[in-house]
Protein backbone atom coordinates (compact mmCIF):
# COMPACT_ATOMS: atom_id res chain seq x y z
CA UNK A 1 0.00 0.00 0.00
CA UNK A 2 1.30 3.52 -1.00
CA UNK A 3 -0.04 5.10 2.07
CA UNK A 4 1.56 2.89 4.34
CA UNK A 5 3.36 5.08 7.38
CA UNK A 6 6.60 5.14 7.36
CA UNK A 7 8.34 5.06 10.91
CA UNK A 8 11.72 5.88 11.16
CA UNK A 9 13.31 5.01 14.89
CA UNK A 10 16.63 6.46 15.64
CA UNK A 11 18.16 4.77 18.96
CA UNK A 12 21.44 5.53 21.04
CA UNK A 13 24.96 3.74 20.82
CA UNK A 14 26.79 5.11 23.86
CA UNK A 15 27.19 2.36 26.22
CA UNK A 16 28.73 3.95 29.63
CA UNK A 17 28.19 6.53 32.11
CA UNK A 18 30.86 5.66 34.29
CA UNK A 19 33.59 3.22 34.06
CA UNK A 20 31.34 0.70 36.42
CA UNK A 21 27.69 2.26 34.98
CA UNK A 22 27.08 0.78 31.70
CA UNK A 23 23.96 1.85 29.45
CA UNK A 24 22.64 2.02 26.35
CA UNK A 25 19.25 1.65 24.40
CA UNK A 26 16.46 1.47 27.66
CA UNK A 27 14.71 -1.97 25.69
CA UNK A 28 10.93 -1.42 26.79
CA UNK A 29 11.19 2.33 25.72
CA UNK A 30 12.49 0.56 21.71
CA UNK A 31 10.11 -2.65 22.01
CA UNK A 32 6.85 -1.42 22.75
CA UNK A 33 6.71 1.41 20.90
CA UNK A 34 8.33 -0.79 17.95
CA UNK A 35 5.10 -3.01 18.08
CA UNK A 36 2.87 -0.86 18.49
CA UNK A 37 3.93 0.74 15.48
CA UNK A 38 4.07 -3.11 13.68
CA UNK A 39 0.48 -3.85 15.16
CA UNK A 40 -0.63 -0.76 12.90
CA UNK A 41 0.74 -1.84 9.73
CA UNK A 42 3.41 0.80 9.36
CA UNK A 43 6.88 0.16 8.13
CA UNK A 44 9.65 0.83 10.93
CA UNK A 45 13.59 1.55 9.69
CA UNK A 46 15.52 0.97 12.79
CA UNK A 47 19.00 3.50 12.86
CA UNK A 48 21.21 4.58 15.22
CA UNK A 49 24.31 6.83 15.48
CA UNK A 50 26.87 5.01 14.50
CA UNK A 51 25.14 1.73 13.27
CA UNK A 52 25.53 -1.61 13.92
CA UNK A 53 24.56 -3.73 17.02
CA UNK A 54 23.01 -2.05 19.56
CA UNK A 55 23.54 -2.35 23.20
CA UNK A 56 21.24 -2.43 25.81
CA UNK A 57 21.05 -0.90 29.22
CA UNK A 58 21.85 -3.93 31.73
CA UNK A 59 18.79 -2.73 33.85
CA UNK A 60 16.53 -2.97 30.78
CA UNK A 61 16.83 -6.71 30.19
CA UNK A 62 13.93 -8.10 32.07
CA UNK A 63 14.95 -11.60 34.09
CA UNK A 64 12.90 -13.90 31.64
CA UNK A 65 13.00 -13.46 28.18
CA UNK A 66 9.72 -11.24 26.80
CA UNK A 67 8.70 -13.04 23.33
CA UNK A 68 6.85 -10.16 22.59
CA UNK A 69 9.45 -8.57 22.41
CA UNK A 70 12.01 -10.68 20.51
CA UNK A 71 11.43 -8.94 17.15
CA UNK A 72 12.46 -5.82 18.08
CA UNK A 73 15.36 -6.75 19.39
CA UNK A 74 16.22 -8.72 16.32
CA UNK A 75 16.09 -5.10 14.76
CA UNK A 76 18.95 -4.13 17.19
CA UNK A 77 21.95 -6.99 16.03
CA UNK A 78 22.60 -4.63 12.82
CA UNK A 79 21.30 -1.36 12.47
CA UNK A 80 21.36 1.19 9.79
CA UNK A 81 23.30 4.12 10.84
CA UNK A 82 21.34 7.21 10.74
CA UNK A 83 22.11 9.62 7.34
CA UNK A 84 20.62 12.89 6.27
CA UNK A 85 19.25 10.64 3.58
CA UNK A 86 16.80 9.42 6.68
CA UNK A 87 15.21 13.47 6.91
CA UNK A 88 12.75 12.92 4.23
CA UNK A 89 10.57 9.31 3.13
CA UNK A 90 9.15 9.06 6.66
CA UNK A 91 5.70 10.38 8.64
CA UNK A 92 7.20 9.92 11.87
CA UNK A 93 10.76 9.78 13.48
CA UNK A 94 10.99 8.25 16.98
CA UNK A 95 13.17 8.70 20.00
CA UNK A 96 13.55 5.53 22.46
CA UNK A 97 15.53 6.64 25.62
CA UNK A 98 17.75 5.17 28.12
CA UNK A 99 20.85 7.37 29.37
CA UNK A 100 22.81 6.48 26.72
CA UNK A 101 20.77 9.12 24.79
CA UNK A 102 22.07 11.50 26.88
CA UNK A 103 25.70 11.10 25.44
CA UNK A 104 25.44 11.05 21.75
CA UNK A 105 21.88 12.27 20.91
CA UNK A 106 22.55 16.20 21.64
CA UNK A 107 25.87 16.31 19.65
CA UNK A 108 24.83 14.44 16.64
CA UNK A 109 25.12 16.69 13.84
CA UNK A 110 22.86 14.08 11.70
CA UNK A 111 19.92 13.88 14.06
CA UNK A 112 19.35 17.00 14.49
CA UNK A 113 19.37 17.72 10.51
CA UNK A 114 17.06 14.95 10.32
CA UNK A 115 14.54 16.25 13.12
CA UNK A 116 14.77 19.84 11.75
CA UNK A 117 13.88 18.75 8.77
CA UNK A 118 11.13 16.53 10.01
CA UNK A 119 9.90 19.46 12.22
CA UNK A 120 10.29 22.06 8.63
CA UNK A 121 7.89 19.24 7.34
CA UNK A 122 5.21 19.48 9.58
CA UNK A 123 5.85 15.76 10.38
CA UNK A 124 5.45 13.89 13.47
CA UNK A 125 7.77 13.51 16.46
CA UNK A 126 8.26 10.93 19.39
CA UNK A 127 10.30 10.81 22.23
CA UNK A 128 10.47 8.68 25.44
CA UNK A 129 12.09 9.42 29.08
CA UNK A 130 15.54 10.44 27.59
CA UNK A 131 14.88 10.63 24.07
CA UNK A 132 14.11 13.89 24.00
CA UNK A 133 18.11 14.69 24.60
CA UNK A 134 17.81 14.44 21.01
CA UNK A 135 15.80 17.43 20.69
CA UNK A 136 17.83 20.26 23.00
CA UNK A 137 19.52 21.29 20.61
CA UNK A 138 17.18 21.37 17.27
CA UNK A 139 16.31 24.06 16.04
CA UNK A 140 13.62 25.19 12.76
CA UNK A 141 16.04 26.84 10.41
CA UNK A 142 15.33 30.49 11.60
CA UNK A 143 17.09 29.47 14.58
CA UNK A 144 13.99 29.39 17.23
CA UNK A 145 14.41 25.62 19.39
CA UNK A 146 12.47 23.05 18.38
CA UNK A 147 10.58 22.85 21.87
CA UNK A 148 9.92 26.34 22.21
CA UNK A 149 6.42 27.13 23.30
CA UNK A 150 5.51 23.50 23.22
CA UNK A 151 3.77 21.56 25.97
CA UNK A 152 6.78 18.63 26.53
CA UNK A 153 7.81 15.99 29.16
CA UNK A 154 10.67 13.85 29.81
CA UNK A 155 12.59 12.00 32.35
CA UNK A 156 12.29 14.45 35.46
CA UNK A 157 14.76 15.85 37.13
CA UNK A 158 13.14 14.27 40.80
CA UNK A 159 13.28 10.72 38.65
CA UNK A 160 16.96 11.46 37.87
CA UNK A 161 18.13 12.14 41.53
CA UNK A 162 15.94 9.30 42.65
CA UNK A 163 18.10 6.85 40.62
CA UNK A 164 21.61 9.11 41.50
CA UNK A 165 22.85 9.44 38.26
CA UNK A 166 22.05 13.46 38.23
CA UNK A 167 25.64 14.07 39.11
CA UNK A 168 27.09 12.06 36.66
CA UNK A 169 24.92 13.62 33.38
CA UNK A 170 26.12 16.28 31.07
CA UNK A 171 22.54 18.14 31.62
CA UNK A 172 19.25 17.55 33.36
CA UNK A 173 17.04 16.70 30.92
CA UNK A 174 13.98 18.40 32.41
CA UNK A 175 16.28 21.76 33.20
CA UNK A 176 17.64 21.72 29.73
CA UNK A 177 14.27 21.58 28.12
CA UNK A 178 13.12 24.79 30.34
CA UNK A 179 15.81 26.20 28.96
CA UNK A 180 15.01 25.90 25.53
CA UNK A 181 12.02 27.56 26.49
CA UNK A 182 9.78 24.23 26.47
CA UNK A 183 6.75 24.20 28.40
CA UNK A 184 7.38 21.49 30.81
CA UNK A 185 4.70 19.35 32.58
CA UNK A 186 5.03 15.49 34.27
CA UNK A 187 3.01 12.89 36.16
CA UNK A 188 4.47 11.10 39.39
CA UNK A 189 7.79 10.16 39.17
CA UNK A 190 7.41 6.57 37.16
CA UNK A 191 3.98 6.95 36.24
CA UNK A 192 2.57 6.82 32.92
CA UNK A 193 2.30 9.79 31.62
CA UNK A 194 2.77 11.34 28.03
CA UNK A 195 1.66 14.59 25.84
CA UNK A 196 1.02 15.52 22.55
CA UNK A 197 1.23 18.84 21.51
CA UNK A 198 0.46 19.11 17.60
CA UNK A 199 2.61 17.38 16.27
CA UNK A 200 5.25 16.58 18.84
CA UNK A 201 4.94 13.97 21.37
CA UNK A 202 6.36 13.37 24.48
CA UNK A 203 6.25 10.71 27.36
CA UNK A 204 8.01 10.97 30.81
CA UNK A 205 9.68 7.49 32.04
CA UNK A 206 9.68 3.62 30.60
CA UNK A 207 5.93 3.15 31.96
CA UNK A 208 5.21 6.09 29.53
CA UNK A 209 6.48 3.57 26.36
CA UNK A 210 2.98 2.62 24.73
CA UNK A 211 0.54 5.59 25.78
CA UNK A 212 3.58 7.47 24.11
CA UNK A 213 3.49 5.23 20.91
CA UNK A 214 -0.26 5.27 21.06
CA UNK A 215 -0.08 9.13 20.57
CA UNK A 216 2.23 9.57 17.71
CA UNK A 217 -0.07 6.66 16.07
CA UNK A 218 -2.86 9.23 16.62
CA UNK A 219 -0.91 11.98 15.43
CA UNK A 220 -0.20 10.33 12.29
CA UNK A 221 -4.17 9.41 12.07
CA UNK A 222 -5.43 12.60 12.37
CA UNK A 223 -3.20 13.63 8.94
CA UNK A 224 -4.52 11.13 7.65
Amino acid sequence: MSDTKRILMVVTNHTTITDDHKTGLWLEEFAVPYNVFKEKGYRVKVTSILGGEVSLDPNSIPAEKNAEWAAAEEELKNTAKLSKEDATGFDAVFLPGGHGTMFDFPDSETLQYVLQQHAEDGKVIGAVCHGPAGLVNVTYKDGTPLVKGKTITSFTDSEEREVKLDMHMPFLLESKLREKGGKFVSGENWADFSVRDGNLVTGQNPASSKSTAQKVVEALENQA
